[in-house]
């Protein structure tokens, strides 16, 4: 019978530890931030081509479907602990949007997108976001780069939770944001073993 031995804690050297290191440097942890932005600029780009338009009456039944959410970038930005405020801005369904804006100016990074029916309350607690950011933030700092996250809501978001969770979806296609369960594989963080 094989049995498993689990260090004890207080008598193990202090550089045990259950999970490898993970192989981060500047230059792996630059190259995936590049992939993904990559592929979001794209999507801006896109987006600004297919700006609504004035068209005739007619013209509207064979317009192309147009997406409901504004760019995310136009949305006011807030800091990440804005449930600490003692009056929250927004209330009610909303589609969040999680950003790092330490890639400099035009080079902001959509790192997860959410729907809730309480924005005012969604971010407190637990919630998996909060670990790969704080994993991010980590790796980020062993490279040499400094953190800059935000979170931007669009409350403009279907109060219904089917409708609601398929902007949802349709959104996570469109921008294939690195911490949503749907995108992750596509992505691999090099920060988190998970």
């Amino acid at each position: 019978m094989n049995r498993i031995h689990q260090p004890n804690l207080f008598t193990a050297p202090a550089s045990c530890s259950s999970e490898p290191e993970l192989a981060l440097n500047p230059e792996v942890l630059r190259a995936w931030q590049t992939r993904v932005l990559l592929h979001q600029q794209q999507q801006y780009q896109q987006q600004q081509e297919c700006q609504p338009g004035q068209y005739q009456l007619f013209e509207l039944e064979i317009a192309p479907a147009r997406n409901p959410v504004p760019n995310p970038l136009l949305l006011p930005a807030q800091h990440l602990h804005f449930w600490r405020w003692p009056q929250p801005p927004q209330r009610g369904a909303a589609l969040y949007f999680v950003y790092d804006h330490s890639l400099g100016e035009a080079n902001d990074l959509l790192l997860y997108l959410g729907e809730t029916g309480c924005a005012d309350r969604r971010w407190k607690g637990e919630h998996d976001c909060k670990a790969y950011l704080a994993a991010y933030g980590e790796g980020l700092v062993r490279c040499g780069q400094k953190a800059q996250l935000s979170i931007r809501f669009w409350c403009d978001a279907p109060s219904s939770t089917r409708a609601r969770r398929q902007v949802e979806q349709e959104q996570i296609r469109l921008w294939q944001p690195p911490f949503n369960k749907e995108c992750r594989q596509r992505w691999q963080t090099p920060f988190q073993n998970s």
